[in-house]
């Protein structure tokens, strides 16, 4: 389906934009040049009688990302978090996507539920209530189980949305070809393998056996961390299309004025909500990447709750040591080891200058320390990022996006709870504590165990795997021929001796 047929479907995005009046709102939200809006604007007003209505009784920009559909919903969730770069009315207004969208039929999540389980719902559950919440992908009812009498959440997902993402990421391939051809400069953000990248996190998290899967691996990786808490899943209630959690009550992180009624300290939960994520994500290199509002609740003893496992990120041992130094770097404001790093794990191309790389990066920290969070413009900040990258050639890292991207939104979540926090600050004890535990001498000493471990077990077969390597690079230079040089079996069997032992000898040392 990714044919130039799509370019109707991105003219009809901008002509909904300008039908409902959001276009002009979300550009200047945005802080957009004023060339770009006047650009946007001639563009749009032609094609205005093409956009979609929407709902008239919403404001215009939520009027329209909701009338665009699903994928439009996912991204505005993501700028309801920031309220520091789409304005504080604006991100009020969004904070309806997180959970509150218009629900499905209730008879038509029992109908799911009984297709999915092969099972009559009177026989499964004594209570079955209307949804108690609805987003973009699926929405939430309480039920009570008939055999025990416990109350449980169950998440449904809607009629059609598979089928409704696929056509929006279409779209998405389309405009990342056009972008590329319209721009090469562009070419270095990797528009097409970000979409690609979008598509496999949705794909997978329209599948509820997946996030099934991922909320028992994250209870269990976070099950030590005091004061944070992950539902139960209730396997043999679940499936595809359906997934049943323990029911739990608490408060919305978005519910400001029921925090404070109940005497809850925002400042420590926005402290505790940034931090418990750089533990995960450092520590385990496994974290909740959909990190908004309306999916953590406070319970009634300051347990902070997740929900909604759909989305979840990894990040190997060697990208999480990568990103500590340049976190730490950053909090120590030690710009030339931040600039090392970036080139040391090749984010910048190595014909780039080092010295002059740190210098940019100074521009970037150095206006934000020092300044109330509220004096800090994000918008400008990320604008001033962007051109830096350009400069610089750097190119996107799809391994990363899903870290970058939550770090983001869970600042700006801690910054809704406390509009003074200051994320370098919260950061520095998490951060220095990784650094110590895993940059350090025990690091090493690690580090050196899992080599010997591996040469333990490869040893007998090294000698095969050189022959191999010596024998191919033969073959290249030697265009073709087949006169290979060969190690001899004794020669193998002792060398594979010798590695062995030598590696036995260091893993009974350590």
């Amino acid at each position: 389906m990714r044919g130039p047929h799509n370019l109707f479907r991105l003219i009809r995005t901008g002509a909904t934009f300008e039908r409902t009046g959001a276009m002009k709102i979300a550009l200047v939200a945005a802080d957009a040049p004023r060339n770009l809006r006047i650009a946007a604007r001639i563009i749009g007003w032609p094609f205005k009688w093409l956009g979609l209505k929407g709902d008239p009784s919403q404001p215009p920009v939520l009027r329209a990302i909701t009338a665009l559909g699903p994928a439009f919903v996912k991204f505005g969730q993501l700028l309801s978090t920031r309220p520091d770069v789409v304005g504080e009315e604006l991100a009020q207004q969004l904070t309806v996507l997180q959970d509150n969208l218009p629900a499905f039929p209730t008879e038509t999540a029992k109908k799911t539920v009984e297709s999915e389980l092969g099972i009559e719902i009177s026989e499964l559950f004594s209570d079955f209530s209307d949804p108690v919440a609805a987003a973009s992908i699926a929405q939430v009812h309480k039920a009570v189980l008939r055999d025990t009498g416990e109350a449980v959440a169950v998440k449904i997902c809607r009629p059609g949305i598979e089928k409704a993402f696929r056509r929006d990421i279409d779209a998405l391939y389309f405009l990342a070809r056009m972008i590329g051809l319209i721009s090469p400069a562009a070419r270095r953000l990797r528009p097409r393998a970000v979409v690609a990248h979008f598509e496999g996190v949705v794909m997978r998290e329209l599948d509820l056996r997946m996030e099934a899967s991922a909320a028992d691996e994250f209870a269990a990786a976070t099950k030590k961390d005091e004061g944070f808490g992950v539902p139960r899943v209730y396997w043999h209630l679940s499936s595809k299309h359906v997934l049943t959690l323990e029911w739990v009550e608490g408060i919305g992180l978005r519910e400001i004025e029921a925090l404070d009624a109940a005497g809850h300290d925002r400042k420590d939960i926005a402290v505790r909500t940034l931090q418990n994520f750089l533990r995960q994500a450092l520590r385990d290199g496994y974290f909740h990447a959909d990190l908004h509002q309306g999916n953590f609740f406070v319970a009634k003893d300051g347990t902070i709750i997740a929900m909604d496992f759909g989305i979840m990120g990894r990040i190997d041992a060697y990208t999480r040591r990568v990103y500590a130094e340049i976190l730490i770097g950053f909090i120590k404001r030690d710009y030339r080891r931040v600039a090392e790093v970036h080139f040391e794990a090749g984010y910048v191309p190595a014909d780039q200058d080092v010295d002059d790389f740190a210098q940019a990066l100074r521009s970037i920290g150095e206006p934000i320390f020092g300044m109330e969070a509220s004096q800090i413009s994000m918008s400008r900040l990320l604008a001033h990022l962007f051109e830096v990258t350009e400069r610089y050639g750097m190119r996107t890292r799809t391994e990363l996006i899903l870290l970058q991207r939550t770090m983001v939104v869970a600042e700006g979540v801690a910054r809704s709870l406390d509009p003074n926090f200051i994320m370098w600050n919260v950061a520095k004890p998490v951060v220095e504590q990784y650094i110590r535990e895993n940059l350090g001498p025990g690091a090493a000493y690690r580090d050196i165990a899992a080599v010997a471990r591996m040469a333990a077990r490869l040893g007998p077969r090294i000698p095969t795997l050189l022959e191999g390597m010596v024998a191919e690079r033969f073959e290249r230079a030697n265009s073709g021929r087949a006169s290979r040089t060969m190690i001899s079996p004794l020669a193998a069997f002792l060398l594979g001796a010798v590695l062995s032992g030598v590696a036995a000898t260091a893993l009974f040392l350590l």
